[in-house]
């Protein structure tokens, strides 16, 4: 029997797991619910025990998260398969402007002795953060990161262990 087999364990619904999405609290079973809540994030869960998987049901489309034995395997929206096609789209709109930015800077360059000769680095820099940080902004929306209810948890966690 392969070493992985002995130690993992299988999804139990009445039992205690890390949370898949704030990755801080712990998931339990919900009393006389078929559903699963975390005690940190507050998102609720419900559960397929036949296909080890528990749901997100909070946003459409819902993202699924599938126990291999020993944690979480990584998030899936249910019915769309994201592809490396989507990967190599996200890198081109990342790198393709920034670099005819610079490639125009590098060959046109501003006259010597002006006083806006830093304007072409700045603006080649610009255009990779705003082109990255528009990819990032994709990516939240599309898995729904619950980034401002993450920081409101780990606000929370960090007064009380102040009042500790």
């Amino acid at each position: 029997m392969p070493r992985s087999k002995l130690f993992t364990k299988s999804f139990d619904p009445h039992g205690v797991y890390p949370c898949p999405v704030c990755r801080v609290g712990k998931i339990s079973h919900i009393p006389l619910m078929e559903a699963m809540g975390c005690d940190f994030c507050h998102e609720i869960f419900t559960v397929n025990v036949e296909q080890q998987q528990i749901k997100m049901p909070s946003r459409q489309p819902p993202l699924i998260w599938r126990w291999n034995g020993f944690n979480w395997a990584e998030a899936q929206l249910e019915g769309v398969e994201l592809g490396w096609g989507y990967g190599l789209a996200a890198a081109s709109f990342i790198l393709l402007p920034t670099t005819l930015i610079g490639i125009v800077a590098y060959y046109f360059p501003p006259t010597p002795g002006d006083i806006f000769t830093w304007f072409p680095y700045i603006w080649t820099i610009l255009t990779f953060l705003s082109h990255l940080s528009i990819i990032i902004w994709i990516f939240i929306e599309v898995y729904q990161i619950p980034v401002a209810a993450y920081l409101r948890a780990m606000n929370r966690w960090r007064n009380r262990q102040m009042e500790r």
